[in-house]
């Protein structure tokens, strides 16, 4: 039932790190809240999911890197779905990413936001 979930749609990636921690927040804060969050991670927002990427990127000076929020994001449950076509763009094979991502067509992106109350992107 579309009135728990929420879908964002990421597609910031490395070369803008002032965009890259806070889809993650906010995917854990709507865990907290109770909605079931799916994360889809398309164009650049794939590379974000290459290991050892995430750890290299701070969206502020001195600040926590962006895998701090990733690893957050994860351990409240929130699912990551990688777009097939974004990983043949970079070149990136499934045993790139961090194993808790799941490969998906660009159709599924339909269906989860279809079945979303709510989309927000980045």
């Amino acid at each position: 039932m579309a009135d728990d979930k929420v879908m964002i749609v990421m597609t910031s990636g490395p070369d803008t790190p002032r965009r890259c921690a806070t889809p993650f927040f906010f995917a854990s804060l709507a865990v907290a809240m109770e909605y079931d969050v799916t994360m889809f991670f398309t164009i650049d927002g794939t590379l974000l999911l290459k290991k050892g990427v995430a750890e290299t990127i701070f969206p502020k000076t001195g600040g926590e890197p962006v895998s701090k929020f990733l690893r957050d994001a994860l351990e409240n449950g929130v699912k990551f779905l990688a777009c097939t076509a974004s990983m043949e763009l970079h070149d990136l094979q499934p045993s790139d990413l961090i194993p808790e991502v799941q490969m998906v067509g660009g159709a599924s992106m339909w269906q989860v936001a279809e079945d979303s109350k709510t989309v927000l992107t980045f």
